[in-house]
């Protein structure tokens, strides 16, 4: 019998009462699997567009990285709500540019959980540092202006990856002009 056991630092502890390499080696192959933001979108099916996207821009390894980020995760349901066409065009190596600046706007190269957001409307710079985003934090929850004038809603927030954080939104987040934010 063996056990795998990882702390909450994420070191691992092995016990064993048989010591048989096989054993080892599943402990090690489990605690040694990352836990990345990418990690986490690719096993959700929720995410299967924005995990295309950042495959086709080139993003993986980056956002597999240290960190620390924020992402605010656009579920499959908010690329759908796109006009039609958009997403596929997006994806067509001719526009990998364009694609990469729509989705290091969902990118803040912080940890920022919700609890760290500030109460009321705030400006936040993303990745993509000529834009900015309004974040607003009420007793409503966290809602997201982005360039169009359009707000993303935050449906689930602070999914924990080791590299940073993941929050939800119900939309694709567009760089334009600055939003307002009041």
């Amino acid at each position: 019998m063996h056990f795998c056991i990882t702390t909450n630092r994420g070191h691992l502890m092995k016990i064993s009462t048989t010591l048989k390499a096989a054993a080892l080696a599943a402990c090690t192959a489990t605690a040694a699997s990352a836990n990345t933001i990418v990690d986490i979108a690719a096993g959700d099916e929720r995410f299967s567009t924005l995990v295309a996207a950042v495959t086709a821009a080139g993003l993986v390894e980056t956002l597999q990285g240290e960190g620390p980020f924020t992402v605010y995760a656009p579920l499959n349901d908010a690329f759908a709500a796109l006009p039609e066409g958009t997403v596929e065009t997006l994806l067509q190596p001719e526009n990998k540019d364009q694609l990469t600046n729509v989705l290091l706007y969902h990118v803040d190269d912080r940890n920022l959980p919700a609890a760290g957001i500030p109460a009321g409307s705030n400006y936040f710079k993303p990745v993509l540092t000529s834009e900015r985003l309004c974040i607003t934090k009420d007793s409503g929850g966290v809602s997201i202006a982005d360039g169009t004038g359009e707000t993303a809603n935050v449906v689930i927030a602070d999914i924990q990856a080791d590299n940073g954080v993941i929050h939800v939104i119900d939309k694709v987040l567009l760089p334009g002009t600055r939003p307002a934010c009041h």
